[in-house]
């Protein structure tokens, strides 16, 4: 079972490996995507990181560069050291922002 996931620039990105979503959870991922990246704060709409994969209720919402850029997180990872991110600390921001 193929899980579509539409990227910021609108480019939709196949999974074999993702069970689909629940309702619940597509609701959230969606909200997620409205907000401002957790990292740079560009503005949304967001791409969706899972921290790992079908983890959608702790999502956070990324943009391009931060999520699949060469300095992104599926990269070196330069721009979350250099603004002092961690994975965890971004989750719970995320989750600040969403309760606000």
């Amino acid at each position: 079972m193929d899980m579509l996931c539409q990227t910021q620039s609108g480019v939709a990105v196949y999974s074999k490996n993702k069970p689909r979503q629940t309702a619940a959870e597509a609701r959230h991922a969606a909200r997620v995507a409205e907000l401002p990246c957790i990292v740079c704060d560009a503005p949304p709409p967001s791409e969706v990181h899972e921290p790992e994969q079908g983890l959608w209720m702790v999502a956070v919402p990324l943009c391009a560069e931060c999520h699949r850029g060469r300095h992104g997180w599926h990269g070196d990872r330069q721009r979350w050291t250099l603004r002092r991110v961690s994975e965890l600390g971004a989750i719970n921001e995320t989750h600040k922002r969403l309760s606000a």
